[in-house]
């Protein structure tokens, strides 16, 4: 049996531009990072312990979906870093925000993206309404690409109330400005992943 969509409250959304750090840029261009958000009702609120979460597992497909779509268009061009995060609010547990945030909602969150090999960064934490939560970005095809290790702070100022969760798919167009430590580089990582 289908688990019934999600009751979104609201979507909300930021974009970030750098165009310079340390006083200099490089030779790529802005920093675009995006992250969009869905602050939906949640299902267990004031349940205490419920085994089953599949209702949120099932149903978090539809909210990659939406959020993955929204956070491409907003970046304007192709993706190359990716992350996911997520709040719950006290009437919940954490446990409920990772299972909104599982495979079923990482694959189709790659799928509306266009596509992603590596395993996709995350971090979820109980919150109330207007924490701050920094959602961790990684390369899309290799977890190993340093330079693209990266992190855009989110917060809603009203959100989550106590019965709702906030579910984050962010996104980038590159590593980081003048990055510089070393490591595989993603014309590396793309020679690995064609042989």
């Amino acid at each position: 049996m289908a688990s019934a969509p999600p009751t979104v409250r609201k979507v909300f959304s930021q974009v970030e531009v750098v165009h310079s750090s340390a006083g200099r840029s490089d030779d790529r261009g802005p920093l675009r990072r995006v992250a969009v958000c869905a602050v939906i009702r949640n299902p267990y609120a004031g349940q205490g312990y419920v085994e089953d979460l599949s209702a949120l597992v099932d149903a978090s497909g539809e909210i990659g979906t939406m959020l993955g779509g929204e956070a491409a268009r907003l970046l304007g061009e192709p993706v190359e870093s990716y992350g996911k995060a997520g709040l719950v609010g006290t009437d919940g547990e954490q446990e409920h925000i990772n299972a909104a945030v599982t495979s079923v909602f990482g694959n189709a969150f790659r799928d509306a993206i266009g596509g992603g090999t590596a395993w996709i960064t995350s971090v979820t934490k109980p919150a109330t309404a207007g924490a701050a939560i920094d959602v961790p970005l990684a390369y899309k095809d290799e977890v190993w690409v340093r330079s693209h290790y990266d992190a855009i702070e989110v917060r809603i100022p009203d959100a989550p109330h106590p019965d709702e969760i906030v579910v984050i798919a962010a996104v980038a167009n590159r590593g980081r400005i003048n990055a510089r430590v070393g490591g595989m580089t993603v014309d590396e990582a793309r020679a690995k992943a064609s042989q």
